[in-house]
């Protein structure tokens, strides 16, 4: 992965620096990232998602570059994200593609892990379009999965443990 700072203009096109880089490692079958991060630093600076969003669009852009940089590696180390929904907090987890239920939950305590016993897997769209865990479960989108379940990007997870 390479990435390029550039000046403002420049960001959503590359400029020819980012050209001589591309020819420099064309056969590489790297992923060249382009951002501006004085654009990233005033980004940081806005106080609500619907302003970056119209700053972003002004620009020409669709996402920050820390948002590319960030997909973009995940998708080099092959990681992937799935959640733990609760009443007192989400959180994300950070896994590599192709782990289990079990390992998965060894991410957040090796206990679990060793005293699995199942997984309760809910999709994040099926989560955010139905907009609870009960519209999931009343329409068959919570499904309950064993000890060979490959997690999936996205999932929202509740684990079954004994220890």
């Amino acid at each position: 992965m390479y990435v390029c700072n550039v000046d403002e203009g420049s960001v959503v096109n590359g400029n020819k620096y980012v050209d001589m880089v591309r020819e420099k490692v064309k056969n590489e079958n790297a992923e060249i990232i382009v951002i501006a991060a004085a654009i990233e630093a005033d980004i940081a600076e806005l106080e609500s998602y619907e302003d970056r969003i119209a700053f972003l669009s002004d620009l020409g852009l669709t996402e920050s570059g820390v948002s590319k940089l960030i997909k973009s590696a995940y998708q080099l180390l092959q990681l992937q994200t799935y959640f733990t929904v609760g009443v007192k907090e989400v959180r994300a987890w950070t896994i590599h593609q192709g782990m289990t239920a079990p390992q998965a939950a060894g991410v957040i305590h090796t206990d679990f892990e060793k005293g699995f016993i199942r997984a309760e897997v809910m999709q994040y769209n099926d989560f955010i379009s139905l907009g609870s865990e009960q519209a999931c479960k009343e329409v068959g989108k919570l499904s309950v999965e064993g000890k060979e379940y490959v997690v999936q990007d996205g999932d929202i997870m509740h684990f079954r443990f004994n220890v």
